[in-house]
């Protein structure tokens, strides 16, 4: 029999698993509207807004396996929305840099990207976005994943 900790740690795994799968179905519409897949915005996104990024960081940076990302990078370096720059301190290491082409696509779209999911969370008060942030941070540092 299930103690009140047990069901209601259970309970919370499976509201949190249907909000996060109802809010990510949501945004990936969105972002597939524009001509790319999900991952294909992460990556783009990611260079747009931190800058050039190792091909072998990405990855853990957008939540995708290693193997992934050189498939994705070819796609968007096909694209001409990024092209990939070799180290010169290290011949092991290439970086994957946005294009200016890749640069226009983001600006364009990000904005609707970025309202689209202040609607979702438009339920929230300010002031409860910022507990949820603390508290979901708080379930996943034990997991390893901040």
């Amino acid at each position: 029999m299930e103690n009140n900790s047990t069901a209601n740690s259970l309970k919370l795994f499976i509201v949190l698993s249907r909000a996060y799968k109802a809010i990510n179905e949501h945004v990936n519409k969105v972002i597939q509207s524009s001509g790319l897949n999900p991952t294909e915005f992460a990556v783009l996104e990611l260079l747009y807004h931190k800058g050039d990024q190792p091909m072998q960081q990405i990855g853990g940076k957008i939540l995708l396996a290693s193997g992934s990302i050189t498939y994705v990078v070819d796609k968007l370096e096909q694209k001409g929305m990024l092209k990939r720059i070799a180290c010169p301190k290290d011949r092991r290491v290439t970086f994957a840099q946005i294009t200016e082409d890749g640069k226009k696509f983001i600006q364009n779209i990000f904005p609707e990207h970025a309202e689209q999911i202040d609607k979702l969370m438009s339920t929230l008060t300010e002031t409860e976005k910022l507990e949820a942030i603390d508290l979901l941070k708080k379930l996943g540092l034990p997991a390893g994943k901040f």
